[in-house]
């Protein structure tokens, strides 16, 4: 496939991608189709759209927090379930915090690696740098948003 976006981006003198362009010109090459999903997954994914962005209001503090919270199963099964966080035993939370949290890491780990890359690779710009510390970020949000999460201090204790 990445053989084949690069193919598309020589075939076209595009650099900007757009995937359905790339996605037609390989079915053009003779690359099969993948089947097509059931109702049923498609449905499935929809729903698990719609979980992911419900949210509700915290009664004391006000603030949003989502509903529903996805985590993995421990191999039997669908591998991944869904719960509604008012009524989520402390292990799933865990699980699904945890697994939020080394998707965030992953993400800003990829995010630096590409930066570093990017300003080596033109060195006659600025180079963009990334602060990985997001603390007084999330911190700031919070207190912009009307209160300060425990209601004092601004501190978000887990």
């Amino acid at each position: 496939m990445q053989f084949l976006i690069k193919e598309w981006k020589t075939a076209t003198g595009k650099t900007e991608i757009d995937m359905h362009q790339v996605a037609e010109y390989a079915v053009s090459r003779n690359w099969p189709l993948p089947p097509p999903i059931s109702g049923i997954d498609r449905l499935a994914r929809e729903f698990s759209a719609a979980a992911r962005e419900e949210t509700r209001r915290d009664d004391k503090t006000g603030m949003p927090y989502r509903v529903y919270h996805a985590y993995k199963t421990d191999g039997q099964g669908q591998g991944v379930l869904w719960v509604d966080i008012d009524e989520a035993p402390r292990k799933n939370m865990l699980k699904s915090a945890v697994m939020r949290r080394e998707q965030v890491i992953g993400d800003m780990m990829q995010l630096y690696l590409d930066l570093t890359h990017w300003s080596r690779v033109n060195p006659n710009e600025e180079p963009i740098l990334l602060i990985t510390d997001v603390t007084e970020d999330v911190q700031e949000r919070i207190a912009a948003a009307g209160n300060g999460g425990d209601g004092e201090s601004g501190i978000i204790d887990v």
